[in-house]
């Protein structure tokens, strides 16, 4: 398949109008390889190690969330040099979905509701609200556990979902204004948690987006490359 038909795909899959603005000329595609795609990765990050395993699999594009290249940069060194060097080794496309992907009905936030098994689900300006049948032993058990509690968590009956960095003022007054019994996001700020009258319950960024390639890949037959060999436990 050409790759310009191969896009259309992606942006019907996540449209680019509806990405936030911080995000303008840093989704879609970001490295430029090759004109014919026929087989499809996709990750969380586009790293040193996904790319290279993308190589490998002999994929001609890497799909991620996150864009490799998030300030503009003057010289090409470092990390961004090996992840450069090794996509443009291989001639491998990257192409990124990020806030793009959030708000897709079929994007990361639609993941995690249907990871929790969410029901009557109701959109939010940046993540989504849903009947939870779960409780959070079984929540923690289905994001990987290392869950932190922060308030008075009395059920989990309704919650709000917001993939990655979602622990936003307004975004949890507007969950608690919709009679939330709880809102899980990832990286949680002492000043916010002080601030709010709803309990949260923080993950991990990788927790609750990872999750949303990983349904992508899999609906729609793509590999799927998982860089948690990356990350480190510490004791």
């Amino acid at each position: 398949m050409e790759i310009s038909d191969f896009i259309e795909i992606l942006n019907d899959i996540a449209p680019q109008e509806i990405a936030e603005d911080f995000d303008e000329k840093r989704i879609g595609l970001v490295v430029e390889g090759k004109k014919d795609i026929q087989k499809v990765a996709c990750a969380l990050d586009a790293t040193e190690y996904t790319v290279s395993k993308a190589a490998s699999e002999n994929a001609d594009i890497l799909i991620v969330h996150h864009t490799p290249i998030w300030e503009p940069i003057t010289k090409v060194s470092g990390r961004h040099k090996k992840i450069l060097q090794a996509a443009l080794a291989s001639n491998l496309n990257i192409f990124v979905m990020h806030t793009n992907f959030d708000h897709a009905d079929s994007g990361i936030n639609y993941a995690l509701g249907h990871l929790l098994e969410l029901k009557n689900i109701k959109p939010m300006s940046l993540g989504i609200i849903g009947d939870c049948s779960l409780d959070i032993q079984e929540i923690s058990s289905l994001l990987g556990g290392n869950l932190r509690i922060y308030g008075n968590l009395i059920k989990t009956e309704r919650i709000a979902v917001v993939g990655g960095s979602g622990f936003d003022p307004l975004l949890i007054q507007e969950a608690e204004n919709a009679g939330v019994d709880a809102f899980l996001s990832a990286e949680l700020k002492h000043s916010v948690f002080l601030s709010s009258s709803v309990p949260l319950i923080e993950s991990t960024h990788y927790a609750l987006e990872s999750v949303g390639m990983k349904l992508l890949s899999d609906k729609m037959g793509w590999i799927y490359i998982d860089d948690r060999p990356l990350l480190k436990t510490i004791i």
